[in-house]
């Protein structure tokens, strides 16, 4: 073994195996992707939960989804406006539509409160809430019925803010922060299928 007995001039670099690993502290704009990330898998948690039991906010106890109640027929049943109107009145109430809603709400929501997952929650809800987006139609002024949709802005809605969040949330590894996001990396199954990052 030989000693290097030359200062080092500074502009060298450290190869980047040998350089030490260690855990970076939260930044302020890390804390506040994590925020942002943590509060939309509330959102998509609590609309699972609140479907689920009927908790008397959005959706009463009579009408949950362990009493009976189909968390798709409110919604897409009363989907009157758009060029996809009756397609999405005849998903209403169907048990896939149910399911398959439940799931992903369930899904996405505890992938972003955990941080894991954040590529497939980024596309399973960009999905959900484009079609919502498509439910609502709000390009249009008025509905099939000519009552006024009452439309806030034509283009841009809150299901389009979402879908944007989410898709930032998952492009800068947001789950790295106050989450499992770099554990999860970590894993044999992720490490060998990165698309279940």
């Amino acid at each position: 073994m030989s000693i290097d007995h030359e200062p080092r001039t500074g502009s060298e670099q450290i190869p980047v195996s040998s350089a030490p690993t260690r855990h970076t502290p939260a930044t302020a704009p890390s804390s506040a992707l994590a925020l942002l990330r943590i509060g939309t898998g509330f959102v998509f948690l609590w609309a699972f939960l609140d479907k689920t039991f009927g908790w008397g906010y959005a959706t009463s106890s009579s009408s949950a989804w362990i009493n009976g109640g189909s968390p798709t027929k409110g919604f897409l049943g009363n989907a009157h406006v758009g060029p996809f109107a009756s397609m999405f009145r005849s998903w209403a109430g169907q048990g896939w539509a149910d399911w398959l809603f439940m799931i992903g709400l369930l899904a996405i929501g505890l992938a972003l409160i955990l941080g894991v997952g954040l590529r497939i929650a980024a596309v399973a809800g960009t999905i959900i809430l484009v079609l919502m987006w498509a439910a609502e139609w709000p390009l249009a002024r008025s509905n099939e019925l000519g009552a006024a949709t009452r439309s806030t802005n034509p283009i841009v809605d809150y299901h389009l803010i979402y879908a944007a969040a989410l898709i930032a949330l998952a492009a800068t590894n947001a789950g790295d922060t106050w989450g499992l996001g770099r554990m999860w990396r970590k894993t044999t199954v992720v490490a060998n299928n990165s698309w279940l990052l």
